[in-house]
């Protein structure tokens, strides 16, 4: 069976550090890379008997470019702190481990939980990331948000699926989306040509339209319909917040 590395990065996550190690306990090597948290989260790693790091944070693409190519082993998982390794995952990704493969990364589907449900629809369904790679033939790509792994050859998909809950309050998950927006205007400086009502308008409505209406939002209530506005916000902020950047302001 190939060995694995499991990566972990965090900033002020006690709530979910014992619970995120001990959903990879299944991996040979485990590591913890700490953004210098104040609450406690780098100690209580060292305490779990695993390897904790500290280094700076910039963003998520450049961290974990930086410990990817310290893993020890050939196949790496990537979990983020709030997600947890079901256990049929982790029999699937054992399985993967005992096999040849001639994928070099593969898919894993998210189901997500938030405000306390599980969100069925709103956009959140098909849900999928790359995390079950190896770690020579795969890095993420350069972007501040949302970046993915590109991997050189081909990319599978396993049946299981991650527990993903990203919510812990509705003041912590709007400022993380606020970070959000603040890191894609800077991603879509380049991209995006002159600012007008397109974007501060259209594409904010049709941000809440898609998830609530087209992707069938409606049908996880109260928890879609505050998907689909938070969904317009961000992308309303993003041109704010780009809008700003293009006149040095903050």
């Amino acid at each position: 069976m190939e060995k694995l590395t499991a990566i972990i990065i965090t900033k002020n996550e006690i709530l979910n550090i014992a619970s995120v190690i001990d959903s990879v306990r299944f991996a040979d090597e485990i590591i913890v890379v700490d953004s210098f948290s104040t609450d406690g989260t780098f100690e209580k790693a060292l305490e779990l008997n695993v390897t904790a790091i500290q280094r700076k944070f910039t963003y998520h693409a450049e961290q974990k470019n930086w410990i990817i190519p310290q893993a020890k082993h050939d196949w790496v998982l990537i979990v983020d702190a709030d997600e947890r390794v079901t256990p049929e995952l982790q029999t699937e990704i054992l399985e993967v481990l005992s096999n040849e493969q001639q994928d070099v990364a593969f898919w894993i589907g998210r189901m997500n939980h938030f405000m306390g449900k599980r969100v069925n629809y709103s956009g959140w369904r098909n849900d999928k990331v790359i995390r079950l790679f190896k770690r020579d033939l795969c890095l993420y790509e350069d972007k501040l948000v949302h970046e993915e792994i590109v991997a050189q050859g081909s990319v599978g998909h396993l049946k299981s699926k991650l527990s993903h809950n990203t919510y812990t309050t509705m003041d912590a998950y709007m400022d993380k989306m606020n970070r959000y927006a603040t890191k894609q205007a800077k991603d879509y400086d380049k991209k995006t040509g002159t600012l007008n009502p397109y974007h501060f308008v259209i594409k904010p409505f049709w941000g809440f339209f898609k998830h609530y209406i087209i992707q069938s939002g409606f049908r996880d209530g109260v928890v879609g319909l505050t998907i689909g506005f938070i969904q317009g916000y961000v992308v309303y902020m993003r041109y704010v917040k780009l809008w700003l950047l293009r006149r040095n302001l903050k």
